[in-house]
């Protein structure tokens, strides 16, 4: 099958990064062809196709929104109009499935750097899409169903108004760009994107059923959880059951850092920290704990390669957000280093995460629950490895390369046989009137 990918993205930021990197790999080594379609920028990855890409919103260097010049007009007007409805992103991808004739067409990431237009590029020229959920940016402004502000979990625009998100400034606290983003999102539900996507990969039942209550189709929610690419694993790499807790992900307030170093200041216990800010809270973060009695470490981003070696020699690892993460990919990081993973009892986190079998779970914003949690493992070595290799098998059972294969392919072989059979069924119908 010919696979059309499209991200945003064309260089690992994050986790949804490294499943596009991921997903591509697993498909080329069944034998599939597999074509990017992206924005130009200096970090992304060679590829064949780059004359495709989108141009740059900014100058091609930027990752974060607080890095764009807002003093230039032109930027300004990119990142507006890709809000809303990018021609750009449609006649170049028009362009790019004209010259390749793929099968499908695989949509990752497309908010705020593409627009919905990429839909209407594969919908005008009759390719079947297949768009992959891994947020909640289609419901919610900031995409987290979180207050910034008040810093707690959010659902007031899936059951009521997106003026709820203008109201509390859920986009970079500005009433102006929370009430533009509110507004690409309406336009977004007034271009019907339902009818032009054929099917929903969605990683995690949680997030699946938010998707139904905001009212997009059962039959198109397909449940394909995240997988594990062993091959980027380091060999050699012994695995060791060290003195400290590990937590890696983005360095935000809304990720629990408070609630987890709150949990850790004033013990015996150690903690080490990777990962970067876009907004300046691993700085806030530091001035929080001078000065205090603590074993807290912050490294800094990382690459995995690097952050592989902390993996293999920690005790466990903490994942205290305060988000509805979608599906996490340092939770399987955790278990394919066979340990445990102590995290917050909200969201997709409470399926991943089987308290007292391969992690535990603790209450939201709790620091002497987390507390708790943390001691009870420190405490306790072979509790400790037992719940790590319980992870590890879960890992294979569930969230193993195979199976997301065989049920993504599952799914993109009944949209591309249902696309093929409608000219058949119409002209049938033709056959009969006449």
């Amino acid at each position: 099958m010919k696979i059309l990918i499209v991200n945003y993205r064309f260089f690992v930021s994050g986790g949804p990064e490294r499943y596009l990197f991921n997903i591509m790999a697993l498909l080329k080594k069944k034998g599939h062809t597999v074509i990017p379609f992206s924005v130009s920028n200096q970090h992304n990855q060679p590829s064949d196709y780059r004359d495709y890409f989108m141009s740059p919103v900014g100058e091609g260097k930027e990752v974060y929104f607080n890095e764009y010049s807002k003093r230039n007009l032109k930027t300004l007007w990119k990142t507006f109009s890709r809000m809303f409805y990018s021609v750009e992103a449609r006649r170049q991808l028009s362009r790019l499935i004209k010259d390749t004739q793929p099968d499908l067409v695989y949509v990752l990431h497309y908010q705020n750097k593409m627009s919905a237009s990429v839909f209407d590029a594969a919908a005008r020229l009759k390719v079947p899409v297949v768009h992959r959920v891994s947020d909640f940016s289609q419901i919610c402004a900031n995409g987290l169903f979180y207050r910034p502000q008040q810093k707690d979990v959010c659902e007031r625009c899936l059951h009521g108004t997106r003026l709820n998100a203008v109201k509390h400034k859920c986009v970079h606290d500005s009433y102006f760009l929370s009430a533009v983003k509110a507004a690409s999102l309406k336009l977004q539900q007034f271009l019907h994107l339902d009818k032009k996507i054929a099917a929903y990969v969605v990683p995690s039942g949680f997030t699946i059923s938010k998707l139904a209550v905001f009212g997009l189709p059962p039959a198109k929610l397909r449940h394909i959880p995240t997988f594990f690419n062993f091959s980027i694993m380091k060999e050699n790499l012994a695995i060791s059951y060290g003195s400290y807790a590990l937590f890696v992900g983005r360095v935000e307030e809304e990720k629990g850092l408070y609630t987890m170093v709150n949990a850790f200041i004033d013990t015996p216990y150690s903690l080490k920290i990777i990962g970067g800010s876009s907004s300046g809270f691993d700085a806030k973060l530091k001035s929080y704990l001078a000065g205090k009695n603590h074993h807290i470490e912050l490294l800094g981003q990382l690459a995995f390669s690097e952050i592989q070696q902390y993996l293999a020699a920690c005790a466990f690892t903490v994942m205290p957000t305060e988000v509805y993460d979608n599906f996490p990919n340092t939770v399987l990081e955790s278990f394919a280093f066979r340990k445990a993973v102590v995290a917050t009892n909200v969201g997709s986190l409470r399926e991943i995460v089987n308290d007292q079998e391969n992690g535990l779970l603790f209450t939201l914003k709790d620091a002497v629950s987390l507390r708790n949690c943390v001691q009870s493992l420190f405490e306790d070595s072979d509790k400790c490895r037992r719940l790590g290799e319980q992870a590890f098998r879960k890992l294979n059972d569930e969230y193993s390369e195979e199976q997301h294969y065989t049920k993504l392919m599952h799914c993109f072989e009944t949209v591309v046989d249902e696309v093929r059979q409608k000219p058949v069924l119409v002209q049938a119908a033709k056959t009969f009137v006449n």
